[in-house]
């Protein structure tokens, strides 16, 4: 592994500078740009490369343990988190990150490359055309939370997003409004990024052995993503009020197009 240098933290303080702010401007969690950008960065300064994804990975989901405490916590003084679903929700969470990241740590590097691509690219369309599931007057079983839970912790967990692409919807479905389904989401990311981590760490943890990293998390580059991140995600924030929401949406998705192909062509 080679010594971190001054290019490589610059890169790092830059990545996360573009995706807090990304995530502060369009409201979508940085993970979807962490973790192409990682892969590349990881791949110029001579990481193994059939770890470069699980890398990647593992580091954006670090960087959203410390994120998503500062979005939940601004959501809940707005009283907007709905603690009790959060709750609910939690135990299925759990188990999908866990399986999640084990799930993910015996795929080829290539393979996870590819599912990481497919999914941002669903994410993409969505943002495109703006679907969102019709409400349903029904409350959230113990069941149903726990299977939702489930799915999405384990899903985020393998392509390294804090879960909220798929939290709001699922929460919409269940009549919860969309203010409070984005807080509780926020609230939901911790979990998922918390133990989708430790299951990178605990699989990697004789793969990636050396000063820099702790299992498949990269120490430097989640410390300098995770500082920059939270300085610029509320000057994104600030500038999104000034946006019509249609051009937003519309240049994310643009966003989510070209780093879903640069993952295809990688």
């Amino acid at each position: 592994m080679l010594e971190l240098n001054i290019i490589e933290v610059c890169l790092y303080i830059l990545t996360g500078g573009v995706a807090g702010f990304a995530a502060g401007l369009f409201g979508v969690g940085g993970g979807l740009i962490i973790v192409p950008v990682l892969y590349y960065i990881f791949s110029a300064h001579g990481y193994e490369q059939q770890h470069l994804m699980h890398m990647a990975v593992a580091t954006s989901l670090a960087t959203i343990v410390i994120t998503s405490m500062s979005s939940a916590l601004a959501h809940h003084k707005k009283q907007a988190v709905l603690w009790p679903l959060v709750m609910l929700l939690t135990p299925g969470i759990i188990l999908g990150a866990w399986a999640g990241g084990v799930f993910a740590s015996e795929l080829d590097n290539g393979v996870l490359t590819s599912i990481f691509a497919v999914f941002e690219l669903i994410v993409a369309i969505h943002l495109l055309f703006k679907k969102q599931p019709s409400q349903h007057a029904t409350s959230i079983n113990r069941i149903a939370a726990t299977a939702g839970g489930f799915v999405i912790g384990f899903i985020s967990a393998i392509v390294g997003i804090g879960g909220g692409t798929m939290t709001v919807p699922f929460l919409h479905w269940f009549n919860v409004s969309m203010q409070k389904a984005v807080a509780t989401s926020a609230a939901c990311g911790f979990p998922i990024a918390l133990i989708g981590t430790l299951s990178y760490v605990y699989t990697g943890w004789d793969q990636q052995g050396n000063a820099s990293s702790i299992g498949y998390l990269h120490l430097y580059a989640l410390f300098f993503i995770a500082c920059t991140s939270f300085l610029f995600a509320s000057l994104g924030a600030k500038i999104a009020h000034s946006i019509s929401e249609i051009k937003l949406r519309l240049s994310f998705s643009l966003l989510l197009f070209i780093l879903s192909a640069t993952m295809f062509l990688s």
